[in-house]
């Protein structure tokens, strides 16, 4: 139907016939011409409706008169150079005098405009017409071209790339499954994937290398910005490998990939930070090295202050005082203090306590009156305050004060315009092996049960659970978690002991497990592995903060596709047929 695309029209073509298909992205009568601005994927070119001494121009200019947004469109002409050149559009040095244009469906009114910036929900529940949009194209096209960069790197170093199950066994021991009734086996479910994780490492026992796959992965969890009931990964896995084998290779791909794709010099080595190095200074697993803003600890400088707050967490073993100061922040109004008191709630922090120091050095806070003003001027000095800073503070359990002052760290950078261009990857390493879960009174696996232990010894471990390190890393990007992955345990002993330690007995461990811990008994190699969350990267690539703009067909907070209205309600038949009864719904 067509002979080019409209974007890619240039004047290589000038006194040639070209056939065009798109949408009338403007359409503007000017009464003895017509300027149509037609558009396909690759961009926008203008056609041009004019009089002309040849029979049927009118019936032509009339066409072009009625033509209305976004109507599907069938345009051949010949190629000019345009007098009024257009340099904010690729084909802005031409256009395309029309010879015929034919209307191929016309649109009604649009519940929305490109142009315009219509609400997300109108956006997914019209989700064809948002894609249309240059900017979704643009959007979807980056994503398309990273997982086919991927794709080829990794093709091009013997990996190989191998599907796993979508419909596997529940083991509940993270997120909660997506359980599918089985129709064939009464009162038995199948569960759809959170991660290939499994699999793979029987691949790995089972003698291929070198994995991966562009998964599809599942979980029943809340949805946020960069998280999706389902969603798409890069997942990997290599036998005979230590930390830095997995690291070396996937730093290289990620920096060739980003240089192909987005044009981007990541550096020639990624920094390094241990877990506890990156939660002292940062606050965060995942930090963002772009805002120069880092904690400091002042706990040895109020033990003895009469600040009971203070002197509790710093007399605590576990107990945390940190400080951070905000270079020029002595600016923000009693209401903005508050805002960020109330923002650093949200993370679990019960106060924030403030020294303000005005042009003149002068000290006003709150918790002044508990320190001598030596005290005061040492506290100020240790975190570097100086004139026009404000400095706030955070007490409490150790974890929870580096969660909520971190996320203080990170408004702070954003709205005092910290925040440095560029790309500023890391790895973090050295996680914890367990988290100490207070309602369930039992070790959770930080990452996942089958990562392993730092130390080789069975009895260390147990000794020493509640310290112990795992062999785990991330890989950290602009403050997002991009990659995450780990060695695996691969003695059957071992995992046994982790399951133990996480509260899973052997019976229980069997049941979910049996396979796994009876493959480990048969030579399986070391192994480790990652995956990349593929929606993250595209949306870092195309400079979106939210992973829906890359994702053609994405839910909503509320878990639904406003587009086809799922999830919906099924005839009692359907459940009849897979043995599920649905219980009424709660009243209220």
């Amino acid at each position: 139907m067509r002979t080019h695309f409209c974007g890619l029209i240039d004047d290589t073509l000038i006194g040639q016939t070209v056939t065009l298909c798109g949408w009338a992205d403007v359409a503007r009568d000017m009464g003895q011409i017509v300027f149509i601005d037609l558009r396909d994927h690759e961009g926008i070119v203008q056609a041009v409706a004019e009089p002309a001494d040849a029979a049927g121009n009118a019936a032509m200019l009339a066409v072009a008169a009625s033509v209305g947004y976004e109507d599907c469109l069938r345009i051949t002409g010949t190629v000019r150079r345009r007098q009024n050149v257009n340099p904010k559009i690729r084909t802005g040095q031409v256009e395309v005098v029309a010879e015929t244009i034919e209307v191929l469906n016309k649109a009604e009114p649009l519940p929305f405009h490109h142009h315009e910036n219509p609400g997300e929900d109108i956006r997914l529940k019209y989700r064809y017409l948002d894609l249309r949009s240059p900017d979704m194209q643009r959007k979807m096209r980056i994503r398309t071209r990273l997982v086919s960069a991927l794709r080829h790197w990794l093709d091009a170093r013997s990996f190989q790339d191998i599907e796993t199950p979508i419909l596997t066994k529940a083991t509940p021991e993270g997120a909660r499954d997506f359980l599918v009734p089985a129709r064939m086996h009464p009162g038995e479910f199948y569960a759809l994937p959170q991660s290939p994780q499994l699999f793979k490492q029987i691949l790995m026992m089972a003698g291929f290398d070198r994995y991966y796959q562009i998964a599809r992965c599942f979980r029943d969890e809340a949805l946020r910005a960069d998280r999706q009931l389902e969603f798409t990964q890069l997942d990997m896995e290599f036998a005979w490998v230590a930390e830095r084998d997995v690291q070396d290779t996937v730093e290289a791909m990620v920096r060739d990939v980003f240089h192909e794709v987005a044009g981007v010099t990541l550096a020639a080595e990624f920094p390094r930070l241990t877990w506890a190095e990156a939660m002292r200074r940062y606050g965060s697993d995942k930090p963002d090295l772009r805002i120069a803003l880092e904690l400091v600890d002042v706990a040895d400088l109020v033990k003895d202050c009469e600040f009971a707050v203070f002197t509790a967490a710093a007399n605590d073993a576990g107990g945390r005082v940190a400080a951070l100061r905000i270079p020029g922040g002595a600016a923000l109004s009693r209401k903005q203090i508050d805002d960020y008191a109330a923002h650093a709630a949200k993370f679990g922090a019960k106060g924030l306590a403030y020294a303000k120091l005005d042009d003149s050095g002068a000290v006003n806070s709150p918790i002044a009156k508990f320190f001598s003003a030596e005290a005061l001027a040492a506290l100020l000095a240790h975190v570097g305050a100086g004139k026009g800073d404000i400095v706030f503070f955070g007490a409490g359990a150790y974890n929870k004060v580096s969660d909520f002052m971190g996320a203080v760290r990170l408004k702070a950078g954003k709205e005092f315009n910290l925040v440095r261009d560029g790309w500023a990857p890391l790895w973090v390493t050295d996680f914890p092996m367990f988290d100490w879960d207070e309602e369930e009174s039992r070790y959770v696996a930080l990452h996942h049960p089958f990562t392993a232990p730092a130390v080789d010894n069975i009895e260390d471990l147990r000794a020493n659970a509640k310290t112990a390190v795992s062999r785990g890393y991330d890989m950290v990007l602009n403050g997002n978690e991009i990659g995450g992955g780990s060695i695996r345990i691969h003695n059957s002993a071992m995992q046994s002991a982790v399951f133990e330690l996480l509260g899973i007995g052997a019976e229980e461990a069997e049941g979910k497990f049996g396979f796994l811990l009876d493959a480990l008994k048969y030579g399986a190699p070391p192994h480790g592995g990652i995956a990349f969350g593929i929606d993250r990267i595209a949306a870092l690539m195309a400079g979106t903060e939210s992973i829906r703009d890359v994702i053609a067909f994405p839910k909503t907070t509320t878990a639904q596709c406003l587009m086809t209205g799922a999830p919906s309600e099924v005839p009692e038949k359907q459940l009849t047929e897979v043995h599920v009864q649905v219980r009424p719904k709660a009243a209220g």
